[in-house]
């Protein structure tokens, strides 16, 4: 005796949700990553890395091929400089 097809609609259903939350998963992380597959295992190089790339083009996974640094990059320093008095 055969399975009625009753029975493959909710198998189906489920399929399709498994299929459209995972697509879901992959698009969202590629626009989140400006369309590159995302970075894993990052150690400290890759965050400041990361954060110079911000600093100079306002995308963390952003590069740039201009040998020159925009207006206003000298003084966006993340390193805190410390106060002495001598």
């Amino acid at each position: 005796m055969g399975v009625p097809f009753e029975a493959l609609l909710p198998y189906g259903i489920i399929l399709g949700m498994f299929g459209l939350s995972g697509y879901g998963i992959s698009f969202v992380k590629g626009f989140a990553n400006d369309g590159k597959k995302a970075r894993w295992n990052r150690d400290l190089w890759d965050r400041q890395m990361m954060e110079r790339d911000l600093r100079l083009t306002g995308s963390e996974r952003g590069q740039s091929s201009n040998p020159t640094a925009p207006k206003g990059f000298d003084v966006s320093n993340p390193w805190k400089v410390e106060k002495r008095i001598f």
